[in-house]
Formats: structure tokens, sequence, C-alpha cells
């Protein structure tokens, strides 16, 4: 069954991980309480859904209500505060989030299941004349 748990990142704080620690995230295309996935196909290959067989369970720090819903493949996907679950097919390692930000629309979750729609490598425009620092 899948445990959802909460990791803390070095550079994006505390985020929602699976029971082994990988990095889960969310799709800007799927809509919030609409518990289907507009991520399948190739999309899927890159971004696998975090699936169960049975009830997932939620560790300690973990707020978001936990839900499942049936994929078109017929699998059963984990949703997070009604956010379809996923990982990222380049993330190899405990604290990866090589996903964050992809293509602005792949992003982490905070322990309530809210996206974090931030990523460490974008530069923030600190002085308003449109220079990157």
């Amino acid at each position: 069954d899948a445990t959802v748990s909460v990791a803390d990142h070095t550079d994006l704080g505390e985020i929602l991980v699976d029971g082994d620690g990988m990095a889960l995230y969310m799709f800007d295309s799927d809509t919030q309480g609409e518990l289907a996935s507009a991520c399948t196909g190739g999309c899927a290959d890159a971004w696998p859904p975090l699936t169960t067989e049975g009830t997932p369970s939620g560790g300690d720090g973990v707020t978001a209500d936990l839900e499942t819903f049936e994929r078109e493949d017929g699998g059963t996907q984990v949703a997070a505060n009604s956010w379809p679950l996923y990982y990222f097919r380049n993330d190899e390692s405990v604290g990866d989030a090589n996903g964050q930000g992809v293509s602005g629309i792949w992003w982490v979750l905070d322990p309530s299941g809210a996206p974090i729609r931030s990523s460490p490598e974008t530069p923030t425009d600190s002085g308003g004349d449109g220079i990157s620092y």
C-alpha cells in the first residue's frame, strides 16, 4: 500500500514524498478535486503515477487528505488534497526534486497538499528592471 510522508528538502522545505523518500509532484493540467489524471501515455512514462492496491496512508507531518481514483489504464492513483500524485523518471535518489518547475507545470507539494510553485533554479527579478539576478 502507498505511504505518503514528509521530507525536508534542502531547497524547497517540507515536501510530500513516498514511503521510500522519493519526491511526489502534481500536474497543473490536472483539475484539483476532479480525481482524474490528464497525464497518460507518454506523459505517464515520464511522470509515473503513484499507484496503490489498497488505502494510502499518511506518515508523520502529512496534513493533506489522501484519496484514490481509478485511472484510464485501470490502475488506482493516489491523490493528496485532491491533486493526483506523480513521480519524475529523472529523480534517481532520495532528495532529488529534478521535476520541480519543469515546463512551469510540475510542482512538489507541501504537507497540506498545496503546490510549491517555485524553483531553486529559477532566477528572480529583484530590481523591476527586467534583469534577473
